[in-house]
């Protein structure tokens, strides 16, 4: 660090109006803002993870944060890890010298020496991690989370520079000027602080947090309003777009989503070029620029990128209500899940590639059905943002279609981008793995087991938080009752939206069993609807109060009950979960003649190492006519159901690129498949979900 640079941050800790005057005019690096008086109207005591209470264009409200808590079964054991591994884990990494993200905001504040390590992005990470222990406080009231939490805040808000900009990277470092140039990704650490301080306030009622969120708001909008041409480009990763809504939703201060709704109209505006604001980093498609949001009409470029900035204009549009972005929402929507999603909930095909409009794309979407299965990128971030995108879907519109793809992904390849022990990690989600068909050496993220640190760490917060807030998205409010989102064993104390009391508990052993039972604790005595989401996969469920059968029940759907309810009362729904062979559209000629197994929401996959010492993974076909047994095993993989079946193995070999065929020799091999988030925990070896199937 420089002399000049050391005095700099010392007068910033020492003494903010000797720091103004040695930033000198307007046109220095760091200027004085307008003064925020935001933090005088925050009157809105909802506490959800999205505080969509008083927004008007949402059918499914929040429950707030810690109304729901997992108490027995699958997800009552990861969100049990969440709380004693993989949150104080990783908040050991992020705070010592191999994650250096805590180490970062100490040297911009000028508190450490040392120098930026992390990408341009890393704040922005570490934030996730300070939401995450939000989520896990909001439950277990450990006020030792609290006070790190503040020790840590006092040293962001020394780092902040007096008008308002945050963003450690270039406050570090000497040569570099604020928003100079795009690939800084100012804006994706601007999102995730706004997004953490919201979170961070609602939890613990405090706003030490939310000041800094504030200070950096009024800067970012005397920034870009009115937008100059210079600018225009940079809002490209739309964090920041979810976090002005959530800052608006907390302080009521229209600026913030005036802010918003200008970077999703921003897009497609300008002429695209390689200026100096965006050299070094990939334009067009890439980062969304080619086609105005409410006319695109496909999912492009960096998978992340774009599901975020879905996300953000859907939580725009939940506070407008303007047409043509909803429309642009559905239509997107239906183009990831339905020409461009894995089996598993995946999307973002591709590490390299091209987009539809031939730009250079990394990490993101190809053309519609190009579906590779052992290059298959998928991110574990653009997987969890595709269950935020479809969680907001899901309030907006109450379809349950929604429900199911979050459910799909929490299940299968979010998960998957965490091991069993909590504690490594992986950051893309291949569907097939064949050994010494690529090379790891020359890869940037791609590795051949989970790893206990990622140096691009925006995957494991972003899944850690997810797992931690997963009670949050259990249950939704509706006008005159509540809506079950997902199942597993829980309690939920919440008040319905006329703030009556209401109190259930959710006994279920899903997803390894389908029967879910739900029992009214306590309620008010008027009429209301419980809705209960039937995954389109639950084909012959069956629904009873009280062992009275409910007949109309229809998988892909809710099915309403609207009644007086009692204390006591039962909800039994039974959904079978009988193991399903799962084949790919015929344009996805990757997977042509193969299938894949899945059982409920479940994917499964066949890992090498339940297979003959040195049987290569290409080499086993499965049969149509051999039995898929379900058999639940508490000692393997940490207690999961496994698929129990016959596959066929190829004897004969295949010596060249092309050989004459004539009927191949097939040997037997009773083995199991297992779900497809628990690969790669048992050594390295090859796997596949999708394998080719004899009809017989």
């Amino acid at each position: 660090m420089t002399v000049g640079k050391t005095l700099r941050l010392s007068i910033q800790v020492i003494c903010a109006v000797v720091l103004i005057a040695s930033c000198g005019d307007s046109k220095d690096k760091f200027q004085k803002p307008k003064k925020s008086k935001s933090i005088a109207m925050i009157k809105d005591n909802a506490r959800g993870i999205i505080n969509n209470t008083n927004s008007p264009n949402v059918k499914l409200k929040s429950i707030d944060i810690g109304d729901c808590q997992w108490t027995e079964g699958f997800w009552a054991q990861k969100w049990k890890q969440a709380e004693e591994t993989m949150v104080p884990y990783m908040g050991s990494l992020l705070k010592g010298d191999i994650g250096h993200g805590l180490n970062n905001f100490k040297i911009a504040a000028g508190l450490k020496e040392g120098e930026h390590k992390g990408w341009w992005w890393h704040d922005g990470d570490f934030y996730k991690w300070m939401e995450a222990s939000m989520y896990i406080y909001a439950v277990n009231k450990n006020e030792k989370i609290v006070h790190e939490m503040d020790e840590i805040i006092q040293i962001i808000s020394q780092a902040q520079q007096e008008n308002g900009y945050l963003s450690t990277p270039i406050i570090i470092r000497d040569d570099l000027e604020p928003f100079s140039n795009r690939r800084y990704h100012e804006l994706y650490n601007s999102g995730h602080l706004l997004t953490s301080a919201c979170i961070h306030h609602r939890v613990t009622g405090k706003t030490n947090f939310l000041d800094i969120a504030i200070k950096h708001a009024d800067y970012l909008y005397d920034l870009f309003v009115p937008i100059t041409p210079e600018l225009e480009r940079f809002g490209f990763n739309q964090t920041q777009i979810m976090g002005l809504v959530e800052l608006y939703r907390t302080v009521q201060d229209k600026r913030y989503l005036e802010l918003a709704e200008q970077f999703i109209n921003l897009r497609g505006t300008y002429e695209i070029n390689d200026t100096t604001a965006t050299k070094g980093y990939p334009i067009g498609d890439m980062v969304q620029e080619r086609v105005p949001l409410r006319e695109e009409t496909e999912a492009v470029g960096h998978a992340v990128l774009a599901l975020y900035y879905y996300a953000g204009a859907a939580d725009v549009y939940a506070e407008t209500g303007e047409k043509a972005l909803i429309d642009a929402l559905d239509r997107l929507w239906d183009n990831v899940t339905n020409k461009k999603m894995y089996v598993t909930g995946a999307v973002g095909q591709t590490h390299y590639g091209r987009s539809s409009r031939l730009d250079k794309i990394e990490e993101g979407f190809i053309d519609e059905y190009m579906m590779p299965n052992m290059t298959a990128y998928n991110e574990t971030c653009a997987n969890i943002c595709n269950s935020m995108f479809n969680y907001r879907m899901l309030t907006l519109t109450g379809d349950s279609k929604h429900g199911d793809i979050m459910e799909l992904i929490l299940h299968n390849s979010g998960l998957s981008g965490i091991g069993l022990g909590g504690e490594d990690y992986y950051y893309s989600n291949p569907l097939r793995k064949i050994d010494g068909a690529l090379d790891y050496e020359k890869m940037n993220v791609e590795f051949p087991e989970r790893q206990p640190y990622l140096k691009c760490f925006c995957c494991p917060p972003n899944l850690v938080r997810t797992i931690a807030k997963s009670p949050a998205w259990a249950y939704s409010k509706t006008e005159n009752g509540l809506a079950v989102n997902l199942y597993g064993g829980n309690k939920l104390e919440t008040t319905l939206m006329d703030g009556s009391s209401i109190k259930l508990s959710q006994k279920s052993n899903y997803p390894w069993d389908g029967a879910v039972e739900i029992t009214v604790e306590e309620s008010k005595s008027e009429p209301f609807e419980m809705l209960l989401r039937i995954p389109a996969w639950a084909k012959g469920s069956t629904l009873k109060v009280n062992d009275q059968s409910i007949e109309t029940i229809a998988p892909g759907s809710f099915a309403k009950i609207e009644r007086e309810w009692s204390t006591g009362d039962i909800i039994s729904l039974n959904m079978p979960m009988e193991a399903k062979f799962i084949e790919g559209h015929p344009r996805i000629e990757e997977v042509r003649n193969q299938v894949a197994v899945k059982r409920g929401p479940v994917v499964y996959a066949l890992e090498s190492t339940d297979l003959p010492k040195g049987t290569d993974i290409t080499d086993v076909y499965i049969s149509s006519s051999k039995e898929l047994k379900s058999v639940h095993k508490t000692d393997v993989l940490g207690g999961v159901t496994t698929i129990e079946t016959d596959l066929l193995i190829r004897k004969d070999e295949l010596n060249g690129m092309y050989n004459e065929v004539s009927k191949p020799k097939m040997e037997t091999y009773a083995t199991q498949l297992i779900p497809y988030y628990t690969w790669s925990n048992r050594g390295q070896g090859e796997m596949t979900v999708f394998m080719p199937i004899i009809w017989n």
